[in-house]
């Protein structure tokens, strides 16, 4: 969503690149660039203002003068205030000191407040607690289904006992929902309300009514970020009619300019809680702003990305496989190589997780033209191997990479890059297992490459000369004997500059030295 502002920003900072020092002109092209770049991303004018306003009145403070590389300066107060408009600190759930916690969620038709209610209830199932849906929207067709199917997927329960489509009190529904919590002991409660197609007085009044009746602990209200400027104008008019604790944002992995992000904390003043970021039930996670800003500036996400790998990958399978990297556990097989390939594939879109890195911005069309399904091919093939030909690739002979390639429905040369490119990433990460680093890398410890080798210390072993061998001729091996003998050795009697005993020696006449040498040579 926030590609174009990512490159634009990197393209703003690539011009302060090689600067010593920022003069009054650099820094006012690049506020002026910064503010085409957030306009052009849809961000709203009066934030664009204050943003703008701030970096200039820091940009030209000491931090910046003194600096030793103002350009990473001017990027840190970049970073420094994005943060600021998008919240600040990652703001969390309050719950109620005596259970059941009550969400309610609020927004406009088509935001997404159904499907993001399923996956708040997953997320808060995997953080311990209890959640119990309430299908309030009793407005929208097929509302209360969709919640029920939701629901389920989730592993969550649905309280829904009105059918919806028009009929039912969804005050009374909310009312029941709250009083089946704490009979059935659930610790939250999310309370899904019915939306409209815009801001309108009986939209309000039911969001009011619902409000007062169960008196939540949390109203959050559901943004849609593909929406734009409108997007902040309904946030803005919803706070005055009914208020709300603090915004989710939805459909973040769209391809709009994603202004709304940046503009709905900074004019409401109240903090972007949560981010949904596709369509599966754990594409929902907390909004931390410090994070969202590195992104934006293509500085990565790590810590999500290892949060990520946390929730995801099997500990003690993880360990099992370093332990093969090692050489303390076996070989690192195909098999191994397949478990995690498909952990991998649970963190979900491997261009999404690759997106994460740092400095990933410049390969964006190589990753939007990632093929997913390429990983569902590498995984045909090894699973179309017998288990002896994944423990042991290199019984794989010709024959049997053509019935590999016949099982998987892939071609032989598909079979023969796979085998071919396993043992070289074994053997790079067997090598960067073992603290050797990446091999055929120069001038590291461990390593193949120029300066490197077995020896680890950067030096090549000297090379073994073969000796000369001497005359077959008996009398011409005494002659040539006789000659060595008679040659200098070493400095055993030569002279500095390697002639032979005998010569005419250079003096330092010859060399035309200045006069100030003299004291320096013997004396004659």
């Amino acid at each position: 969503m926030f590609a174009t502002l990512s490159d634009r920003l990197a393209d703003t900072f690539k011009n302060l690149r090689g600067k010593g020092r920022l003069s009054e002109a650099d820094i006012d092209a690049t506020a002026r660039e910064i503010r085409v770049a957030l306009l052009e991303a849809d961000v709203a004018l009066p934030v664009v203002k204050e943003f703008v306003g701030a970096v200039k009145e820091r940009a030209r403070g000491v931090e910046v003068s003194q600096a030793l590389n103002p350009a990473q300066q001017i990027i840190k107060i970049v970073n420094d205030e994005l943060v600021t408009i998008l919240g600040g600190e990652t703001r969390r759930l309050r719950f109620a000191k005596n259970p059941p916690t009550v969400i309610m969620l609020a927004g406009l038709q088509g935001s997404g407040k159904t499907t993001l209610a399923a996956k708040l209830a997953l997320w808060l199932k995997e953080q311990g607690s209890s959640p119990l849906l309430v299908a309030a929207d009793l407005q929208r067709p097929n509302a209360v289904n969709q919640l029920q199917v939701n629901g389920e997927r989730a592993g969550v329960k649905v309280y829904a006992p009105e059918p919806g489509n028009g009929v039912g009190d969804p005050v009374a529904v909310a009312r029941g929902g709250v009083e089946e919590a704490r009979r059935t002991l659930h610790d939250v409660v999310i309370v899904d309300t019915a939306g409209r197609l815009g801001v309108d007085a009986e939209m309000m009044q039911q969001a009011r009514d619902i409000r007062d009746a169960v008196t939540p602990d949390e109203v959050l209200f559901v943004v849609d970020a593909m929406i734009g400027q409108d997007a902040v104008n309904t946030a803005q008019a919803f706070l005055d009619g009914v208020g709300y604790d603090g915004v989710v944002l939805t459909k973040l992995d769209g391809d709009a300019r994603g202004g709304a992000a940046l503009s709905v904390a900074s004019i409401t003043g109240k903090p972007v809680m949560f981010a949904s970021a596709g369509e599966k039930l754990t594409d929902f996670d907390l909004f931390h702003p410090d994070r969202m800003a590195g992104r934006i500036l293509d500085m990565g996400d790590m810590l999500t990305l290892i949060e990520q790998a946390e929730k995801t990958f099997d500990q003690e399978q993880a360990a099992k496989a370093a332990a093969k990297l090692t050489g303390q556990g076996g070989d690192f097989t195909l098999t191994d190589f397949m478990e995690q390939m498909q952990q991998i594939r649970k963190m979900g879109s491997l261009s999404k997780i690759m997106g994460m890195l740092p400095g990933m911005g410049q390969f964006r069309d190589q990753l939007d033209n990632f093929d997913e399904r390429e990983i569902d091919r590498i995984q045909a093939i090894i699973q179309s191997m017998t288990p002896a030909e994944r423990e042991n690739p290199k019984i794989i002979d010709g024959s049997r990479r053509q019935r590999i390639s016949k099982g998987s429905g892939t071609q032989v040369s598909d079979v023969n890059t796979l085998v071919d490119r396993f043992f070289e990433a074994r053997k790079m990460m067997m090598s960067m297992a073992k603290g050797g680093g990446i091999p055929g890398m120069p001038g590291m410890p461990g390593m193949g490459g120029v300066g490197g080798g077995k020896r680890g210390k950067g030096k090549q072993a000297p090379k073994k000369g073969k000796a000369k061998r001497g005359s077959g001729n008996p009398a011409k091996r005494a002659q040539e004997q006789k000659a060595a003998a008679a040659k200098p050795q070493g400095g055993n009697g030569a002279n500095p500059f390697g002639l032979p005993q005998g010569e005419d020696q250079p003096s330092a006449e010859d060399f035309q030295l200045p006069a100030e040498f003299s004291k320096y040579l013997p004396k004659q």
